[in-house]
């Protein structure tokens, strides 16, 4: 499978200088916030593929008027094509605004979902917009890292956490990747590509997933786009 992740920046060669064509070929975008609505709009227009996104801390307006044929997966864990995804925005609160969060309440929000990461057995991207803690963060207050998600890579060791909020192009010394374990953590500011292999995965029983909807939605929804009944 072949992922576009993009963050912060809406890319010219994708917007302003769309050719036909452009994004033939990838199978999921997942955006991972601080980008205008109307981009996501765009891009899941010309392309043929699915749009899963978070909001970043300036993504306000996407309460009012959210990104058309995109699918928001804050607080959530999905499954397209046998691939677990979750999805965690915002960032370390700074000051009063939307999609700000302390320490203490981004583990409470990693927390939520345990039962649908164990229902699934772990899971294999992470999308945030804030980096961890010590992985691609900077030192200031408005672009520290989440301890909590250092501990969530260390508990679940997903194939690839991928992040935005840290600028590239403000500071040329940042590392666009690095490994973390058997982590690759990436800061898709502006765009980055990757390949991804299907991972068919056991499929829950019909009555347990039926279950597992209705119940237990406050845990974590468990969407099930690559599984065909």
């Amino acid at each position: 499978m072949k992922i576009l992740a993009i963050a912060d920046e809406e890319s010219p060669a994708l917007w302003d200088h769309y050719s036909p064509g452009k994004l033939d070929g990838y199978d999921l975008i997942l955006a991972c916030g601080d980008l205008k609505a109307e981009y996501l709009t765009f891009l899941v227009t010309m392309s043929h593929a699915r749009l899963l996104y978070i909001p970043g801390n300036h993504d306000g307006t996407y309460e009012e008027k959210p990104p058309e044929g995109c699918e928001c997966i804050d607080d959530q864990l999905v499954v397209y094509n046998g691939i677990r995804i979750l999805g965690l925005g915002g960032c370390l609160r700074y000051h009063d605004g939307p999609y700000q969060y302390t320490e203490r309440q981004m583990r409470r929000r990693i927390a939520r979902l345990w039962l649908a990461l164990r229902r699934t057995k772990g899971v294999d991207i992470v999308i945030t917009h804030a980096p961890p803690r010590g992985l691609g963060d900077r030192d200031d207050p408005a672009h520290r890292g989440f301890e909590a998600l250092v501990r969530l890579i260390d508990r679940w060791k997903p194939a690839y956490l991928l992040h935005g909020h840290v600028h590239l192009r403000y500071d040329h010394t940042l590392p666009r990747e690095q490994a973390y374990g058997g982590t690759r953590v990436i800061n898709v500011s502006e765009r980055f590509e990757l390949e991804f292999p299907d991972m068919p995965c056991a499929r829950p029983r019909d009555k347990d997933r039926l279950i597992w909807k209705t119940r237990h939605r406050d845990a974590g929804n468990l969407w099930d786009y690559g599984w065909k009944t």
